[in-house]
């Protein structure tokens, strides 16, 4: 089986046959095999253990057909070794032993040394670079969206603690996203080192900013990072929940793909961030739990305002949920391959 290299020549929007597909959480709680994996492993148990992490992350390649994997992480794991004392909690994420909130406790944080600190990620990447025939994702979790886990000490519905530090504290704040910027750069071009064929920076959270809030206390950072990635030899994708109303400010970042949630339409994804970048996205995941026709209409809808311009990669507005059923995924990857392919073919 040769190599798909459809996603990489989407990102880069180059001349495609078919629109290629991949989703977020792709591998995860909806597929049995990875349930009964966790009967026996914690989620960053399977992280520290390369071959059972490959052997996750490559499965829903396998089982669904899609045209790229995702490194099977957590936004989290790079922050152990930088000093952060977490744990990953089943159905509610990721809970600190002590929230960073004051200078000391930003100052107490250390550089990241991907190699030293991470051989288990950076060999997984080298054993999924050897036998994947799609690419093979790496990911890190953005400045703010860290640094809300990391203030809150978990989870949280309206970031009051985070937003607090960032208005009362703004020389605190940005010594945590000076630290946290350097890591994502750092850990990303070692990623793509170890094998990885492009990347996606998650912002999950950011969309709780306001438009002048992201300018003043999180752009600065953002613009630095992809500045500083410039150089890596790998698409760069961008990816924000609830972010439309940020669009407009992301259109000057030197990113190859900004992904879309399913609030704003793909066209109207466009028309915000200009004609220099790929596009991904942007079903609604519950979708996914809708009767076929009504997901079928409206996956034909997003390919065929994707299709509308070069750089488009179809995938989910968020993750998926716990309760898809496979076999509607592996429904949907053969549509959107078929659909897709057709359209093309007959421009």
């Amino acid at each position: 089986m040769s190599f798909n290299n459809t996603f990489v020549n989407a990102c880069l929007k180059k001349d495609i046959d078919h629109v290629p597909v991949w989703y977020m959480r792709q591998a995860g709680r909806y597929q049995p095999e990875y349930r009964e994996i966790r009967k026996k492993y914690s989620l960053l148990e399977i992280c520290h253990i390369p071959e059972l992490c490959a052997e996750v992350t490559t499965l829903p390649v396998q089982q669904l057909g899609v045209d790229a994997a995702i490194l099977f992480s957590d936004i989290m794991v790079p922050l152990g070794p930088m000093g952060v004392k977490y744990d990953i909690i089943e159905k509610r994420g990721p809970v600190l032993e002590t929230p960073y909130r004051t200078a000391d406790d930003i100052n107490s944080l250390r550089a990241l040394e991907p190699e030293q600190d991470l051989p288990y990620v950076i060999e997984t990447i080298k054993i999924l670079a050897r036998e994947l025939k799609v690419p093979l994702i790496g990911f890190t979790g953005a400045p703010f969206t860290l640094a809300s886990y990391m203030v809150e000490g978990g989870p949280s519905r309206n970031y009051i603690r985070t937003k607090q530090l960032m208005y009362s504290h703004p020389d605190v704040w940005n010594n945590l996203m000076d630290k946290l910027g350097q890591m994502v750069v750092t850990y990303l071009y070692a990623q793509v080192e170890a094998g990885a064929k492009a990347v996606q920076i998650f912002d999950s959270w950011v969309g709780a900013l306001s438009p002048a809030d992201y300018m003043k206390y999180v752009y600065p950072t953002m613009k630095k990072i992809f500045e500083q990635l410039k150089d890596l030899q790998a698409p760069k994708i961008y990816f924000g929940v609830g972010s439309g109303e940020l669009l407009t400010y992301w259109s000057d970042l030197d990113t190859d793909v900004i992904g879309l949630d399913w609030r704003v339409s793909i066209p109207e994804g466009r028309n915000r961030i200009g004609e220099r970048y790929a596009v991904q996205g942007n079903l609604d995941p519950t979708l996914l739990l809708a009767p076929w026709p009504v997901l079928e209409a409206r996956a034909k809808e997003i390919i065929n305002e994707g299709l509308q311009k070069p750089g488009f990669v179809f995938n989910l507005g968020h993750g998926i949920f716990p309760e898809v059923p496979g076999d509607m995924l592996k429904r949907l990857t053969d549509f959107v391959h078929e659909y897709s392919a057709s359209v093309i073919k007959n421009k």
